[in-house]
């Protein structure tokens, strides 16, 4: 077997053996989808994460692999897992790379396998309701197709229309907009194809609900390219909503909203969204739609038959009166869902030289409202001689529970790089530790990545070791995404 690339450091040989890599993986993808520039590698570590834009704005080097292909089959991905494996070089697999975690950082170099060619619709099955694609689809394009159809895919996320892809939902257990009732992405997959080392592809079965052992699919499913790179996946679909409705209300208290929405959905009515905003979000959210709202916001949006809608408007109405919620009418509600990606643009999207975070949790509704007030306070107080920020609006909602997308704001970093990210860390350290004491998780969507991967041992305790052996059994090498999901390096430089 050729030496290990992860061992051969910045020694001399290390360009001739990358250039062996790079010729070898030519030879399965075709020269013209194999690259080695600067420029092509930088921009396939890069991600929407602070920590990505932060050393873009510094000009400071991202952690890039040694090459990047890009395969449109899973014969080729097969191919370039196999000769990852014969080199024991690390696979960094990405799809639109607009996930927030850092999860496309090649911290030990290797090689960037972009599967934005792998963007086949395989099959739609109208008798079945399901659609077979390849893993690099845009999921902005595969709905516009599905609608043609009167047909939809009900995963919304806030990427929608800035690169996600459905591999990168389905790698980090992604929520759209409308999750509540349609579910998260994990919830929308019935079967994935995916190709694991030593380069062997191996499909789960075709349909999530059997009783013939352990659930291969939801390993899979938010492994984040850890145990191997999915290369196609069949969907759920639904039909096109006959139409929708939209209520908006304010209440006096966060608390007083909350057991509005606790009792929305264990009363088991299913909005297709419901968001439940902090005076702060609101303020933030109503300034950027141009809204004459205030105070915390609850707006829900409704969707099917005008029969089933009007018996769900009454009941919600019935609901909100026991908590004294205000109707302010249809319009906050539907202007939010005509603008929903408007936050994730880039001239309203937090930027650099701000610290900002996401660090959304979920919980169940017994914890929601104590792990709010304790989050809040962890970052005012812990942090109030930055001028910290924190808002939070509640977006995601279960038989059992909610999530909170809760975000923390330092307006200026500090000048020095180090410092910068140190306070980024510990701005995270406290939100994450925050919700692990009340009820929380690290996070509801947004995966692990490299930026969460020291909070897995803490949220799983010893369970965590089960993980790592299901990673070794699998991943033997430890070359899938190394450094992901607190699974640490590759076998060959431990």
């Amino acid at each position: 077997m050729t030496p290990p690339l992860a061992s051969t450091g910045a020694s001399a040989a290390r360009p001739y053996l990358w250039g062996q890599v790079a010729r070898d993986l030519s030879a399965v993808v075709g020269p013209d989808n194999v690259n080695t520039e600067p420029a092509a590698l930088a921009a396939q570590a890069a991600d929407w994460s602070w920590m990505s834009q932060f050393l873009r704005y510094r000009d400071l080097p991202l952690p890039v692999a040694d090459v990047v292909v890009w395969p449109e089959s899973t014969e080729q991905v097969e191919g370039v897992v196999r000769i990852a494996s014969e080199y024991q070089a690390p696979v960094v697999p990405r799809g639109g790379g607009s996930g927030t975690q850092g999860g496309t950082f090649a911290l030990y170099g290797g090689i960037a396998v972009d599967l934005t060619r792998m963007d086949r619709i395989v099959e739609i099955d109208e008798s079945s309701l399901t659609v077979t694609v390849q893993a690099g689809i845009d999921g902005s394009r595969l709905e516009k197709e599905l609608n043609g159809l009167g047909l939809t895919l009900p995963h919304y996320p806030g990427s929608h229309f800035f690169g996600a892809t459905i591999g990168g939902s389905l790698a980090a257990r992604g929520s759209g907009v409308v999750s509540t009732k349609y579910g998260k992405a994990e919830q929308l997959a019935l079967q994935v194809e995916a190709v694991v080392p030593p380069g062997r592809r191996i499909s789960t079965l075709p349909v999530p609900n059997h009783a013939a052992g352990p659930d291969l699919l939801q390993t899979l499913i938010g492994s984040e390219g850890t145990l191997g790179i999915i290369t196609e996946a069949t969907m759920r679909l639904e039909p096109l909503p006959e139409g929708r409705r939209f209520l908006s209300f304010q209440f006096a208290s966060v608390s007083a909203g909350l057991e509005t929405a606790r009792l929305i959905m264990t009363q088991r009515i299913l909005p297709a969204a419901m968001r439940l905003y902090d005076e702060a979000d609101s303020a933030r959210l109503t300034s950027m739609l141009g809204l004459d709202t205030a105070g915390v916001l609850l707006i829900l949006v409704l969707d099917g038959d005008e029969a089933s809608m009007a018996l769900e408007e009454e009941r919600i109405h019935a609901i909100r009166a026991v908590n004294d919620g205000v109707d302010i009418g249809r319009r906050p509600a539907q202007t939010w869902w005509d603008g929903k990606y408007e936050p994730f643009a880039k001239h309203n999207a937090p930027a650099p030289p701000m610290v900002f975070g996401t660090t959304d949790t979920c919980a169940r509704f017994a914890a929601l409202p104590g792990l709010y007030e304790a989050k809040k306070r962890t970052i005012e107080d812990g942090f109030a001689e930055y001028g910290a920020r924190y808002t939070a609006h509640f977006s995601h909602w279960f038989p059992w529970g909610g999530m909170i997308y809760d975000r923390f704001y330092v307006d200026e970093a500090p000048d020095d790089p180090d410092e910068a990210l140190a306070l980024h860390d510990r701005l995270w350290n406290a939100a994450v530790g925050t919700s692990l004491e009340h009820g929380g998780v690290i996070n509801e969507h947004h995966g692990v990545g490299l930026k969460l991967g020291r909070f897995m041992r803490p949220q799983y305790g010893a369970a965590f070791d089960l993980m790592l052996a299901l990673k070794n059994a699998w991943d033997p090498d430890g070359i899938m995404n190394p450094g992901k999901l607190g699974f640490g390096a590759p076998r060959s430089i431990r």
